[in-house]
């Protein structure tokens, strides 16, 4: 029988989180080395033993244990029978592990055109009139037809508009050599800094984020960020695209009775820090609207002040580890994580939050009837794989025998925007396209055939392969006409994207260059881009 929730820990009751009430987002804070990493990993595999596909950065690198099957240890186990865990066993998680920079998991990438002036801007820390002449680099490459695909395509495109100064800026607005440099400099940081591995082709696919294993397990995607995070800004912006494409590219679906896709959000933090007004408002926006697409979004990270009071409102499932009271700004840090909890009169919250364990939490859920639970202490349930990193042995093991291997590792240099301004185009045949046709095989030895499944049919069939979850394609809508959810963001105003620059989207990861440049002229942007469009 599926389960219908996933046990969290045991205060005087246990504490069950529903999953049919998991997309209702949820905060998972502590102070460090209180043990978020670890209830973000026991979080982790309770998802994906219901079967759904869970993606979550691995800041310090220990998450990646989760690919593991844990050490045989007698107080864990005595614990997992103590908290009412019957079926507790050491089994790894089917993971898939990613890595911007393609060192530690299989390449990330996406294309600056996917990307978007707005999120690009905020990326490269551009002021006001750096944005603009940015803005007008894209619009631009939408009338001319110029695909963006990677930096030099944006790095060629920006020199070319220095030469065209004077009838650019009676066209589309004043833009100045100076700016257009500025942005070349920060491009050139941006390159240094190694997020040139970012950009390009082949471009993820949603589809592999929703994998799901031969014996139904969801697939635990674990990004390798630690070096990722050295750049908080190229972190934050990143992980803030990939939310703005689930958000775009998933259709609605209301509630279901459990989510599509969880997405923790680790040093969540860093996605708020010098953020204007305008853009902490859309990413409201964003996180109360994509529970209706199936995606619960999960905040990791030190304290409840470290997110906006209107995000930190929809958040319904709370996790809360100890925090320290030494200042008055601690005290004032521990009121606040305090009050967002419904009161126990068994408990004195406020004093608990100083006083809980390593592996101790205050937690709350949403029940059945979408109302939150009496807050509880309690004991956090252990998990099953490894608490620690893996050798590179293990995870180079793991990536050999991953799905997905050789989907994503050699890049595709079509022809684009570059090409055709310097006038070196060349043809690439139409099957070059970003993706091979058909599901990805699990190779003998995968990891993601380690759990107990299923015996083989009679007859010597072979086992069940991993299998894609299909994406549904978003309702047809009328040409020039952007979606409802788009009209409310917008206000009516900005560019939207319609159904037939979804096709083009669509189009342009799967075909060659003849295809895209005939449809280049719409140069796609993500959703966030739109929606902040003045």
């Amino acid at each position: 029988m599926a389960p219908t929730s996933i046990l969290l820990g045991r205060g005087e009751e246990p504490c069950a989180l529903p999953l049919s009430r998991a997309n209702r987002h949820g905060l998972i804070a502590g102070a460090t080395g209180t043990g978020k990493t670890v209830t973000l990993q026991s979080m982790a595999e309770g998802f994906s033993r219901a079967g759904v596909p869970v993606f979550c950065a691995d800041i310090k690198g220990d998450l990646s244990g989760i690919a593991a099957p844990g050490t045989p240890n007698p107080k864990l186990e005595q614990r997992a029978r103590e908290l009412g865990v019957t079926d507790f066993a050491y089994e790894a998680a089917p993971v898939v592990f990613w890595d911007v920079f393609g060192q530690q998991g299989h390449p990330l990438r996406a294309t600056i055109a996917e990307m978007g002036p707005v999120l690009l801007a905020r990326m490269l820390e551009l002021n006001e009139a750096q944005e603009g002449a940015l803005t007008i680099a894209f619009a631009l490459a939408d009338d001319e037809g110029l695909l963006l695909l990677d930096l030099k395509d944006l790095r060629a495109l920006l020199a070319h508009m220095a030469e065209r100064t004077a009838e650019l800026s009676a066209a589309y607005g004043h833009v100045t050599r100076p700016s257009l440099g500025a942005i070349q400099r920060r491009l050139l940081m941006l390159e240094q800094a190694g997020a040139e591995h970012f950009f390009g082709e082949p471009a993820l696919s949603l589809d592999d984020l929703m994998l799901t294993a031969p014996d139904g397990r969801g697939a635990v995607n674990v990004l390798a960020a630690d070096r990722l995070v050295a750049s908080p800004r190229l972190y934050a912006t990143f992980l803030l695209w990939l939310l703005a494409e689930l958000f775009e590219e998933l259709p609605e679906v209301g509630d279901l009775p459990k989510p599509k896709l969880v997405f923790f959000f680790d040093e969540a933090h860093l996605l708020f820090r010098d953020a204007p007004r305008a853009l902490v408002e859309k990413v409201e926006t964003v996180v109360r609207l994509i529970r209706s697409k199936g995606v619960g979004v999960y905040f990791v990270t030190q304290s409840p002040l470290d997110l906006p009071q209107s995000v930190l409102g929809q958040l319904g499932n709370r996790v809360q580890h100890a925090l320290r009271a030494f200042t008055p700004a601690d005290q004032k840090a521990v009121r606040a994580a305090a009050a967002t909890f419904r009161p126990n009169p068994r408990l004195r919250t406020e004093e608990a939050i100083t006083e809980l364990a390593v592996g101790e939490a205050l937690v709350s859920t949403l029940g059945a009837d979408g109302t939150p639970s009496v807050v509880q202490r309690a004991r956090i349930v252990p998990p099953r794989s490894r608490i620690g990193p893996l050798t590179g042995e293990e995870r180079a093991a793991i990536l050999a025998a991953s799905p997905l291997a050789g989907r994503y590792d050699t890049p595709l240099d079509r022809d684009s925007a570059y090409e055709m301004l310097v006038g070196r185009a060349t043809t690439l045949p139409a099957e070059a396209g970003p993706h091979p046709a058909g599901p990805a095989p699990v190779r003998q030895g995968s990891p993601w055939g380690t759990a107990p499944a299923a015996p083989p049919p009679a007859g010597g069939a072979p086992p069940p392969t991993a299998r894609r979850i299909p994406l549904p394609q978003q309702p047809s809508r009328p040409s020039g006409m952007g979606g409802v959810l788009s009209d409310v963001l917008t206000g009516g105003g900005g560019r939207r994207q319609g159904a037939g620059e979804a096709l083009v989207k669509s189009m342009a990861r799967t075909i060659g260059t003849q295809v895209g440049r005939q449809i280049g002229g719409a140069v796609l942007r993500g959703v966030l881009g739109s929606i902040l469009k003045r």
